[in-house]
C-alpha cells in the first residue's frame, strides 16, 4: 500500500503525518507493506525541510521529521493507492489536479479516520502559536491510527 499524505506547503501538516504513519507501520511490523511520503499543493517552499517550529515539537513528540518537501506531481496519482488530503481547500484542489476518475478515487480526507477527535479538517498551524502545532500532533496521531486500522481491517 502506497500512501502520500498532502497539504499546502509540504512543511507542516503533511510531513508530520508521514512521520506518524511510518512510526505507527514500524511499530506494527508492517513496514515492508506500506510506503509512505508526502507532498505539497504548491512548489514554494520545494527542497526544505519541514517547519523548524513543526519539527521542534515533533521531536518532543519522538518523531524525527526528515522529509524535504516537494509539491505533487501528475505521476502521484498513478503511484501511489491513498492520497490524504489535510483540509477541503487541499481536497478540492486535488480533485481538480487528478488526471482520472480512478485517481479521483484515491482522495481522502485525513479527518475522516479520526478515533476521539470531531473535527473536518487538520488546520494548518504555520501562522498560528505554539498550541496549534501541538493541536495538529494530536489530530494526526488520532487520524493515522484510525487510518492504519481501516487499512488492516
Amino acid at each position: 500500500m502506497r500512501i502520500l499524505f498532502v497539504c499546502l506547503g509540504n512543511i507542516c501538516r503533511s510531513p508530520m503525518a508521514e512521520a506518524i504513519m511510518r512510526k505507527l507501520v514500524n511499530e506494527r511490523g508492517l513496514s515492508a507493506e506500506y510506503e509512505i511520503d508526502s507532498a505539497g499543493l504548491i512548489g514554494y517552499h520545494e527542497g526544505e525541510g519541514s517547519d523548524p517550529r513543526m519539527k521542534a515539537h515533533a521531536w518532543r513528540h519522538g518523531y524525527h521529521l526528515t522529509h524535504i518537501s516537494r509539491p505533487i506531481r501528475e505521476i502521484d496519482f498513478d503511484l501511489f493507492d491513498l492520497i490524504v488530503s489535510m483540509d477541503d481547500s487541499n481536497w478540492d484542489r486535488l480533485h481538480r489536479l487528478a488526471p482520472t476518475l480512478e485517481a479521483e478515487a484515491k482522495i481522502v480526507r485525513m479527518t475522516d479516520y479520526c478515533q476521539t477527535h470531531t473535527i473536518d479538517h487538520v488546520p494548518d498551524p504555520y501562522y498560528g502559536g505554539e498550541q496549534g502545532f501541538e493541536n495538529v500532533i494530536e489530530i494526526l496521531e488520532d487520524a493515522c491510527a484510525g487510518l492504519l486500522d481501516s487499512l488492516q481491517a
